[in-house]
């Protein structure tokens, strides 16, 4: 109570004092552009994902502008420490979002490598997973797939840098006959995304859907 006294939540936008939950304030929220996408039917993310793969099903939950506030939900998550951001992102989707009973198998997040997980202190996507998981009451397995070597951050990377992405990442354990929902933060050139589904994809006889936190617009 007392450090609520001394520290209070701000909104991250205009510092306004907040409720010790929220992210931002009610004025700051309305300026966030939802995508408002429908799981099922197709979207932009779905084009996007099936001109590199064979992709079910796809969401995006906001648009991930350059000098927007998104992108400032998103680099506080990642870069500043934020990691509560990652389930109130979650607690989002999942007021958005409708499986409508048909739900994927299994939750599985793009993987940071070990290096940079310690270095971070943790992985920006488990806390958002998780808190989809109990939501839904779908598991999640956030060890099925391995990030291989360790790289710059896809925003810091240069376009050429970016579409470079063999064997970055590997199954870890057999998976087959599973529909799975392959999880990251942010939809830019889809090279991630591609990547990691193709190892599942090839691991066996499953199915991929995507769900992503921003897709960049």
């Amino acid at each position: 109570m007392i450090l609520d006294i001394l520290f209070p939540n701000r909104c991250i936008h205009c510092n306004r004092i907040i409720d010790p939950e929220l992210l931002v304030c009610d004025l700051c929220f309305s300026q966030i552009h939802f995508t408002h996408y429908n799981y099922f039917e197709n979207n932009p993310i779905k084009e996007k994902c099936s001109l590199f793969f064979p992709v079910e099903n796809a969401f995006a939950l906001i648009q991930f502008e350059k000098e927007g506030l998104s992108r400032q939900i998103i680099h506080d998550l990642k870069y500043r420490s934020r990691e509560k951001a990652g389930k109130i992102l979650a607690d989002w989707t999942a007021e958005r979002l409708d499986f409508k009973d048909n739900f994927p198998d299994l939750l599985v997040s793009v993987p940071l490598h070990p290096k940079k997980l310690k270095k971070r202190g943790y992985n920006q996507l488990h806390l958002f997973t998780e808190t989809l998981s109990s939501f839904y009451t779908i598991p999640f397995d956030h060890t099925l797939i391995k990030r291989n070597y360790y790289s710059k951050a896809q925003a810091l990377k240069d376009k050429k840098h970016r579409l470079e992405a063999s064997n970055t990442f590997s199954v870890t354990k057999p998976v087959t006959g599973k529909h799975i929902l392959l999880i990251d933060d942010v939809f830019t050139t889809g090279n991630t995304v591609s990547s990691v589904a193709w190892e599942i994809l090839n691991a066996g006889d499953n199915k991929v859907s995507v769900l992503v936190m921003a897709e960049d617009v």
